[in-house]
């Protein structure tokens, strides 16, 4: 038995896996993310959900010493160790919308390693990406992007058949990449005018005053105003999406994450057509599509990591 571990701004989803060539996930569960308390609190949240689903299948705890843990970025290291310094988690943080903690960095692998005798942690977008590669709308393309669009907005990059890491595992932090000068639109990493900071789940509901879901839920009923901001949100969207064909030649790009799954027929076509027909020698050939693998593409992301 292996532990899937899959960590979000906003949700912790623990799945076993027995191993062999199935995508069968057991005693899936899910819980929000912990965010008050030391900044322990989450490693020990990890370890104990995985206990649980341990003991709901009746397997010694013990049993299970081999983890995927796919976390949201960036990451840094603590005396050697990976740390998360999400915004999106670290009230800390130069402007952190959540001031339910202090914290500044989330030790993660040092209180894993403590459970678990094999560990891969990455990027929540990598391990999505990799799962997306290997089972998903991504099977077969050395040129390709994930990126979600979420509580936070991230991707994985893939050139030439080789995943991009970085230094610190931190390659395809799109979100962070400035697209305007919009004072109004601030980060919680601090940035003003970065992609998250403008489309991101959590910052447009700080922003504008109402939760994206229902933002996107009255676009889509038809009303005028909230229309008006969700194609605003698309056209900066998609042009970062168009900047990553550019920048990268891509094949295809598929697309995740809670806001872009649940509302992908009102978004996916406005994305296209901020690419479609702009420098279509580079652009003509490459597709957005929704992620193969959709709402679990993070389960699976974790399993990928463990072959």
């Amino acid at each position: 038995m292996r532990a899937c571990v899959d960590i979000g701004g906003t949700k912790v989803s623990v799945s076993l896996h027995a191993g062999g060539d199935d995508r069968v996930l057991l005693a899936t569960r899910t819980e929000p993310t912990a965010r008050s308390g030391t900044p322990d609190v989450l490693g020990r949240q990890v370890v104990r959900m995985v206990d649980e689903a341990c003991a709901y299948l009746g397997i010694p705890s013990q049993s299970v010493q081999r983890a995927g843990v796919c976390a949201p970025g960036p990451f840094v290291l603590e005396q050697g160790a990976i740390a998360l310094a999400s915004p999106n988690l670290c009230g800390g943080l130069a402007c952190g919308h959540d001031r339910s903690n202090d914290w500044r960095t989330v030790p993660l692998e040092a209180p894993l390693r403590h459970r678990f005798q094999q560990l891969r942690i990455e990027n929540d977008a990598v391990a999505a990406l990799e799962a997306e590669r290997r089972w998903g709308a991504l099977q077969a393309l050395d040129h390709c992007a994930y990126v979600t669009w979420s509580t936070g907005v991230g991707s994985g990059l893939c050139v030439g058949g080789r995943v991009l890491r970085g230094k610190h595992g931190n390659a395809g932090h799109v979100g962070h990449i400035f697209v305007s000068d919009d004072t109004h639109a601030i980060c919680g990493c601090g940035n003003v005018g970065d992609l998250e900071a403008l489309v991101g789940g959590h910052a447009v509901a700080h922003r504008l005053g109402v939760p994206m879901s229902e933002l996107l839920d009255a676009a889509q009923a038809g009303d005028a105003q909230a229309g008006q901001a969700v194609d605003a949100m698309c056209r900066v969207m998609g042009r970062a999406l168009y900047d990553l064909i550019a920048l990268l030649d891509l094949q295809r790009i598929a697309l995740g994450g809670s806001v872009f799954f649940h509302h992908q027929a009102l978004l996916l076509p406005r994305l296209i057509a901020q690419v479609r027909g702009r420098l279509a020698s580079v652009t003509d050939g490459c597709e957005l599509v929704p992620a193969g693998l959709g709402a679990r593409v993070g389960d699976y992301g974790a399993l990928a990591l463990l072959d």
